[in-house]
């Protein structure tokens, strides 16, 4: 069996971030479109964005991304982790943990002391992958509200 690495994605590493992405939306069975290397890059200086790999024998086999958001009723910051995917044939092998478990100790080391993710009532894989592993379920309504976008020229 391979090991598996996970390391936080920083500026220099769009490469792997444009693959892990892919991968990502790959596991969602989401579109996807082609990401310039200029927003990369920006996207991967940015201290509030966290893109975290997991690696194995040089290929992309998982990934989580998560925000950072500055909270108003304390001088604090929560993370909100927006997506974990792992691959489907790497899938319970313990990546999706690993992932989760590198966020937490690189959010602990900055001083964030929690993490939150949002998961699908319908979603019996992701709950019982998050509860799996500590999560604690908070009930609650997600919205969405969308907008109507200019088109760019």
């Amino acid at each position: 069996m391979s090991t598996v690495r996970t390391r936080r994605l920083q500026s220099g590493d769009r490469e792997v971030a444009r693959r892990l992405f892919t991968m990502m939306a790959e596991v969602f069975d989401e579109p996807r479109a082609q990401l310039g290397d200029g927003y990369l890059d920006a996207l991967l200086h940015r201290e509030d964005f966290w893109a975290i790999a997991a690696m194995a024998e040089g290929e992309v086999v998982g990934g989580l991304t998560a925000h950072a958001l500055p909270m108003t009723r304390s001088e604090s910051v929560e993370l909100f982790i927006y997506d974990v995917a792992v691959r489907a044939d790497w899938q319970r092998r313990g990546v999706g943990r690993q992932l989760v478990t590198t966020l937490r100790e690189g959010a602990a080391q900055s001083g964030i002391p929690v993490a939150f993710v949002p998961a699908a009532t319908e979603d019996a894989h992701a709950l019982d992958f998050y509860r799996a592993i500590g999560g604690e379920p908070t009930p609650v309504v997600l919205f969405t509200f969308t907008t109507k976008v200019p088109d760019v020229p």
